[in-house]
Formats: C-alpha cells, sequence, structure tokens
C-alpha cells in the first residue's frame, strides 16, 4: 500500500524539538470519538503538554487537549481524556525497550489527516539540559548567520 495520500497537518508540537533531542519518529493511528474527529477538522488541538506511554501492551496519549466540538451537544468529548494509539506489535516492543532501558521519552510531534485517517506521528525523545538547548540556540543562530552571508554573496 505505497499509494501517495494528501497529508493535512491539524497541529503541531514545536516546542518538542526545544525540549528533547529527537531520535526516531513514527507514525500512529488514534482511536477517537466522532466529536473528537470533527473538532479535530476545525482544528482545535494542542500538542504541547501531550506525552504518550506504553503500558501492558497498549500505548496511550495522554494529556492531549481537542477542545469541544462547536455544534457539539450534552454527548460531546472530553478535552483531555487519555487516547489509545494503535501501532504495531515490534513498534510496541521497540517504544517500550527504548522507555525503560534507554531513558528516551514518547513525544507527539505533529497530528495530521492522512488521506481521510486522522495520523499522529511520534518521536523517541531525550530531555535537553539547560546547557544543550543554549547550545542548540547558538548553533541555529550561528546557521541563519551563514544562510544570511550566502544570500548576501549569491
Amino acid at each position: 500500500m505505497s499509494q501517495d495520500l494528501p497529508t493535512k497537518i491539524i497541529g503541531s508540537n514545536r516546542k518538542a524539538f526545544h525540549d528533547y533531542t529527537i531520535a526516531e519518529k513514527i507514525e500512529a493511528g488514534l482511536i477517537l470519538k466522532g466529536t473528537e474527529v470533527k473538532s479535530l477538522r476545525e482544528g482545535r488541538v494542542n500538542l504541547r503538554e501531550a506525552y504518550a506511554t506504553v503500558a501492558q501492551g497498549k500505548a496511550v496519549l495522554h494529556n492531549c487537549h481537542i477542545g469541544e466540538y462547536s455544534h457539539g451537544n450534552i454527548m460531546n468529548h472530553e478535552e483531555k481524556r487519555d487516547r489509545r494509539l494503535l501501532l504495531h506489535k515490534r513498534e510496541l516492543v521497540k517504544l517500550t525497550r527504548a522507555t525503560q532501558e534507554k531513558g528516551f521519552s514518547i513525544v507527539p510531534i505533529k497530528i495530521y489527516f492522512k488521506g481521510h485517517y486522522i495520523k499522529l506521528e511520534i518521536a523517541l525523545g531525550k530531555g535537553k539540559k539547560s546547557f544543550d538547548k543554549r547550545e542548540s540556540a547558538k548553533q541555529k543562530d550561528a546557521n541563519r548567520e551563514i544562510a544570511r552571508a550566502m544570500r548576501a554573496r549569491g
């Protein structure tokens, strides 16, 4: 199944790249309710404080805020409920090993539509210390200066 499906990014977690060193990215599906899907179509999602865990062979997304559906009724969903992630067994084993043995965290990077499915890109990340954050900021500034000099020259 290698067809190119159109993708539309709903929300992203740019702060994750500042707080974590990203090692590997994995695409996961989500189990959602109907009003959550409609709310995602409106772009009402916040991944900033979200994280994922793997326990008893199941991956779960915690603390992901999906706003209430604007035209929903009393059957609307909870905004910060835990949501199951759909992953292959080998991916679950890989994530479990990385979090238990190597000290990685599972961080959501972005949520997007792929065709008519909603996918979540999660990553294995290792927390940065404050001096690591300063170093990456210096590197980003240096790259920006190099690019500016190249544009001015050429």
